[in-house]
């Protein structure tokens, strides 16, 4: 079986589910091409494993300073350019097309009646689940960006919906280096972030930024971007600071590493995954870089333990490969069936310390 896979390029996370996925397909036997749309291709790394993937301007947000900025996403993005695009892409060669966000395949899949699986953490929005209130605008974008016949939703828990684990590479769980906490807010500025982290003096924080040379001071180190680099010090930091991105998070919680995130402002799927972290007990909240939120974060010590979630990526893969007409529902028992989030029951329960929101 031949696959076109899109993939949202805009952020890291989509891009490390695909990771995931890719090494999944290929273990049976299935033949994949990418596409990558939603940022410049030379803003792209590691991206070997890949093979000859296209890149396509797309459709994407234009964040600053941690806020979303409606008049650079008008101007950046190209209309013209996207229909054209979705009307040109070919799928002679390909038996499935399968989108994570990525609007180009999903698209040019549905104007030529090509079946598509959608796998992505905003379809779990489709469902009643922890959101947001208002944003109506943005529900109705993130239900309609990348259309597709079957559609697999992916959150921290299933709410009794048929929604997924996270789809993430499985990893060893190193033990903690006290004191050390990774940092990764690729939508902020970096100078605010080392203004956030620069009084913890007792602290070593480990920041990943777009920089070309790692740098090295007091208390912090600033690295270039790099997949592996990143996960070796996830595995073994004590704790993480990030945005609430879904991938980061989930993959953080899979490892036990206590976790403080701040959502963009005013964007709606990361506001919505603060709403689920908060009903779930999972982590803390800062609105804004907070000085006194991170330092009564820092003073916690009740950690969760890891959540396990199990491989999400083998199982889809291994089912799409007897039948591309997915069986959600089954999917979604198997792959809950061992995961108990706290306490040994699959049932939310909140944990002995309570989430703060600062």
């Amino acid at each position: 079986m031949k696959i076109l896979y899109g993939v949202q390029g805009t952020g890291n996370g989509h891009i490390s589910r695909a990771r995931a996925l890719n090494t999944a397909l290929g273990d049976v036997g299935l033949d994949v091409d990418f596409i990558f749309s939603g940022r410049d291709k030379d803003q792209y790394f590691n991206m070997e494993e890949f093979g000859n993937y296209r890149t396509y301007p797309g459709l994407s947000l234009s964040i600053k300073d941690g806020k979303l900025d409606l008049l650079k996403t008008s101007l950046k993005n190209k209309p013209t350019r996207f229909f054209r695009d979705v009307f040109d892409l070919e799928f002679n060669a390909y038996d499935l097309v399968i989108s994570d966000f990525e609007p180009i395949t999903a698209w040019a899949a549905r104007y030529q009646k090509i079946h598509t699986i959608g796998i992505s953490h905003q379809n779990a929005f489709r469902y009643d689940i922890p959101k947001v209130n208002g944003y109506y605008l943005s529900k109705q974008v993130t239900n309609n960006f990348a259309p597709t016949n079957t559609r697999i939703g992916l959150h921290y828990y299933h709410f009794g919906h048929p929604i997924l684990p996270p789809l993430i590479s499985i990893r060893k769980v190193d033990d903690n280096d006290k004191n050390t906490i990774l940092v990764y807010m690729g939508f902020e500025n970096l100078q605010d972030i080392i203004s956030l982290i620069k009084p913890f003096k007792n602290f070593r924080f480990i920041v990943y930024a777009k920089v070309s040379e790692k740098q090295v001071s007091a208390n912090y180190t600033i690295k270039p971007l790099s997949f592996e680099g990143f996960h070796k010090d996830l595995a073994s930091c004590e704790g993480v600071i990030c945005n609430a991105g879904f991938e980061l998070t989930s993959e953080a919680l899979s490892l036990g590493k206590k976790l403080l995130v701040k959502p963009l402002h005013k964007q709606y799927e990361q506001l919505s995954n603060c709403e689920t972290l908060k009903y779930l007990n999972l982590g803390m909240i800062m609105n804004s870089l907070n000085h006194d939120a991170v330092d009564h974060w820092l003073s916690l010590h009740d950690f969760l333990k890891p959540l396990n979630y199990p491989d999400v990526a083998q199982a889809i893969a291994e089912a799409i490969s007897q039948d591309p007409q997915l069986d959600i529902s089954k999917l979604k028992e198997d792959l809950w069936r061992n995961i108990h989030l706290v306490n040994g029951s699959d049932q939310p329960t909140l944990l002995s310390r309570k989430t703060d929101q600062i």
